[in-house]
């Protein structure tokens, strides 16, 4: 049995690889992050908060991971956010996704909110997106 942290990193570096490996999304982001250094420069998108819950067959154990992803730009507006959250919902939403040690079932975007971080100098875009990936321990022979 696959206990929760073993699969929720496998789910984290899967969908850090797809969005690192997409050039559209490359090319209007400076990274792709799973933690926020000091300095980042904008626009980027962190890999942010997990829940996990099972979500088990009657021959096999399988989870529902709830994933957060955050989009930070510093535009005027939420045009540069919201267009890379396009980009990041094409490249997950019901999109195959290879999961080491899972089968991966189905990966549904769940929602986006667009926020403006009202602290001075008030030119902080968010757009937070949230994707509930679906997978089952693969059968053993």
């Amino acid at each position: 049995m696959t206990t929760a942290p073993e699969t929720m990193l496998p789910i984290q570096r899967a969908i850090f690889a797809v969005l690192t490996a997409d050039e559209v999304l490359t090319d209007a982001i400076a990274a792709v992050y799973d933690y926020l250094p000091e300095q980042a420069a904008y626009p980027f998108v962190v890999i942010g908060e997990a829940i996990e819950t099972p979500d088990n067959a009657h021959d096999r154990y399988g989870r529902q991971t709830v994933v957060t992803l955050h989009v930070w730009t510093q535009a005027r507006g939420h045009t540069e956010g919201l267009t890379i959250a396009k980009r990041v919902t094409a490249l997950l939403d019901h999109q195959p996704l290879s999961i080491d040690g899972l089968d991966h079932v189905v990966t549904r975007h769940e929602f986006a909110q667009t926020l403006t971080d009202p602290e001075p100098p008030g030119n902080i875009r968010h757009v937070v997106l949230r994707y509930r990936v679906v997978t089952e321990q693969p059968p053993t022979t």
